[in-house]
């Protein structure tokens, strides 16, 4: 599901792609940094929001693309959100799940 909501990431990838959780949580290490989150602002997402959840909203965020104009700073609300018991992931995907089938949608009319 994560992988469907958010395929930029596996430009990112190794060779192998990414076919488990590990393979996933070193993809986003290593786009947390292009996408220029400071190593503290990671650190927290990573106390507060697990590994896997933390992996999940880099991959998320970089899904947005340009829609999120400071990626640490948004990562540092979604961290504080989840500090308090306000966050989910849940909604996040099923957001950019929806997403890609809306477009799907409107490309498929135009082409028609």
């Amino acid at each position: 599901m994560v992988l469907q909501a958010c395929p930029d990431i596996l430009d990112y990838a190794a060779k192998g792609g990414i076919d488990n959780w590990r393979d996933l949580s070193t993809t986003a290490a290593l786009v947390r940094s292009a996408l220029g989150v400071s190593p503290d602002a990671w650190a927290q997402a990573l106390e507060v929001l697990g590994e896997h959840d933390a992996s999940i909203v880099i991959a998320a965020i970089l899904q947005r693309g340009e829609e999120i104009k400071s990626a640490g700073g948004y990562l540092r609300v979604l961290t504080a959100k989840a500090r308090a018991g306000e966050f989910s992931l849940g909604p996040v995907l099923m957001a950019l799940l929806r997403g890609k089938v809306a477009k799907g949608a409107r490309e498929r009319q135009r082409a028609g």
